[in-house]
């Protein structure tokens, strides 16, 4: 299933790059660590210093075997089927602004409640966004819970997301659950707003311009008409 057909081209991009900055950075130096470093979410370094690709770059970044082998398995058990449902571009559009979306979340709420100088990193807001897009479109749909409880895929998102807003009142958590309620908001915005809902906004953009350059075409061959008036040919089309 792991071969280049049994995999989705994004699924498996996505996968080979986060394992392998994983272990890039678990057998890199001191130095290079501190590269890596740059990479990590802060609020206080988007905010005041810019470093705006925090928002996308804390995503390949995860602490732990653990950390990284959940986040992956979801990406893969959750991620493939909705790839193949909306296509690699548009999949990959949802997932990174999903992810971006839970990271402002995190620049918000630590300026606001929490330390904005905390460093968040991991694809989890992403992966929640695509759990919450799960349990919209399939709610009925059963999992195992744990792989051992059966249970509804609406249930089992109500209750992930209902722990992670009570452990998001604990300042004392070592996970970011304000990444998780916000890759969850991004992931139903996306899902219900009616200009996103097809996901492809750059593709209304082009329809548009595409609709009103032909109205203005249009509208010049009538003028062009209008004056011609009678005098012309009418053999000439």
């Amino acid at each position: 299933f792991l071969s280049s057909s049994g995999l989705p081209p994004g699924i498996r991009r996505l996968l080979i790059a986060n394992v392998a900055i994983f272990v890039i950075y678990f057998f890199s130096s001191r130095g290079m660590r501190e590269v890596f470093d740059l990479a990590v979410l802060r609020p206080a370094d988007v905010v005041t210093h810019f470093y705006v690709w925090q928002l996308v770059s804390y995503m390949f970044l995860h602490q732990g075997i653990g950390h990284i082998l959940f986040n992956m398995l979801a990406l893969w058990m959750f991620g493939t089927e909705f790839e193949r449902l909306w296509g690699t571009r548009r999949f990959l559009r949802f997932y990174f602004s999903c992810g971006a979306g839970a990271g402002l979340c995190v620049v918000v709420g630590n300026y606001l409640f929490g330390n904005p100088n905390v460093g968040t990193i991991g694809s989890s807001g992403a992966i929640y966004g695509i759990l919450l897009a799960s349990a919209v479109l399939w709610p009925d749909r059963q999992m195992l819970f744990y792989f051992l409880i059966p249970i509804k895929m609406k249930y089992f998102v109500m209750i992930i997301g209902g722990i992670a807003f009570l452990n998001s009142f604990n300042p004392a958590s070592p996970v970011s659950e304000i990444a998780h309620l916000g890759g969850m908001l991004f992931g139903y915005i996306f899902l219900k707003s009616p200009q996103l809902r097809g996901f492809d906004q750059l593709g209304a953009i082009q329809n548009s311009y595409r609709d009103w350059k032909l109205a203005r075409a249009r509208k010049k061959f009538q003028v062009y008409m209008c004056k011609k008036g009678p005098d012309r040919d009418r053999r000439v089309h």
